[in-house]
């Protein structure tokens, strides 16, 4: 089976950042999945899971209300490694056009007093929530952001050696 273009990826040299993961033709438009990884995978402890949960909820409902951007929203939701989330998009854009959009999701966590959606009948494990815990991670994420603005590697995967596997498959550079 061939390897989809997430996994090909070279996870160890990802830093934090706002990327491009895949741009796809649907229909008459086009749709972007952005990679927004908040930790560096298999070198930073993971995001915790009721704090990601929290996060999932608070920044897909900011998403969705954002007026300049609520209709090219078609998806916010973590990652299965718990180091970040993807968010996909109507249309395609660089990831330096959606950093103030980014940064201003996360930056809207530290005021919630609640998170939405955690009643029995609109969430599907309602009790796995930890506001503060997101509060947390939110705030680290949008400081990194903040220090990093002019850091072209928050914005593009890192190059490495094209890997091929025994069976030809190759690991592109990203």
């Amino acid at each position: 089976m061939k390897l989809i273009q997430s996994f090909s990826v070279d996870h160890r040299f990802i830093v934090p950042g706002i990327f491009t993961s895949r741009v796809d033709n649907v229909g008459d438009g086009t749709v972007t999945t952005y990679d927004i990884r908040l930790k560096r995978p298999n070198k930073e402890p993971v995001i915790d899971v009721a704090a990601m949960h929290s996060l999932e909820h608070l920044i897909a409902t900011f998403l969705r209300n954002e007026p300049d951007w609520k209709d090219e929203v078609i998806y916010w939701g973590p990652m299965g490694c718990l180091t970040g989330f993807y968010l996909i998009l109507k249309g395609s854009r660089a990831p330096q056009e959606i950093y103030d959009l980014v940064r201003r999701a996360f930056k809207s966590v530290k005021d919630a007093k609640e998170v939405p959606g955690t009643a029995p009948e609109n969430c599907g494990h309602y009790l796995m929530h930890n506001l503060e815990m997101a509060k947390w991670y939110a705030a680290e994420f949008e400081k990194y952001l903040e220090i990093n603005r002019d850091n072209p590697a928050i914005f593009e995967y890192p190059k490495t050696e094209r890997l091929v596997t025994d069976d030809g498959q190759a690991f592109f550079d990203s």
